[in-house]
């Protein structure tokens, strides 16, 4: 573990079983990682799944965690996170799942490892993530991280939109950051 805390953006998905349920779950979770808060949190979004598109609508947010952890350390997290929602992992890896945590961006640049993009190499190309991060970068908690200009630069420029995207209107448990 590092020790210093570092800002990363991560997205997060459901569609099987309680869907708020399980990203409720999971930001608890999160925030209960070393030295963790969860200092964002977007709107939520109703979305139609990519790629696989026999199965249910997906619930989608991103959030802000400020942590003590490395990005492989906090990658190793999410994915114990995953496992102890169901997330069973296939061969298709745009099925249905209870959860998924995708570490977007990190304060400290770039990773590339064989286990670890960042950041992500396709969040351009998803308008499930390109939304709720357009909301997220809007939160006072962001507005005035510059670490994240370059980012509030580059989502108005990504081609995915919000086609298949519904603002889900739905209680939950948690608040998104007032924009």
């Amino acid at each position: 573990m590092s020790g210093t805390r570092q800002r990363y953006l991560l997205g997060l998905g459901s569609n099987l079983g309680d869907r708020v349920g399980h990203l409720n779950e999971a930001i608890r979770l999160l925030g209960q990682l070393p030295q963790a808060k969860v200092t964002a949190i977007s709107p939520v979004f109703d979305s139609d799944p990519v790629g696989f598109t026999d199965q249910p609508s997906f619930l989608n947010l991103c959030l802000e965690i400020v942590c003590a952890l490395k990005p492989a350390e906090l990658l190793q997290q999410t994915l114990a996170i995953e496992a102890t929602l169901g997330r069973l992992r296939t061969s298709n890896r745009n099925g249905p799942r209870t959860l998924d945590i995708d570490l977007l961006f990190w304060e400290g640049g770039s990773v590339d490892t064989p286990e670890l993009t960042l950041p992500h190499p396709r969040w351009m190309e998803r308008g499930f993530v390109t939304v709720p991060l357009r909301h997220l970068l809007q939160a006072p908690a962001l507005a005035s991280a510059t670490v994240w200009d370059w980012l509030r630069r580059e989502v108005p420029l990504a081609p995915a939109g919000e086609d298949g995207l519904r603002a889900w209107h739905g209680s939950t448990p948690w608040r998104p950051t007032p924009g």
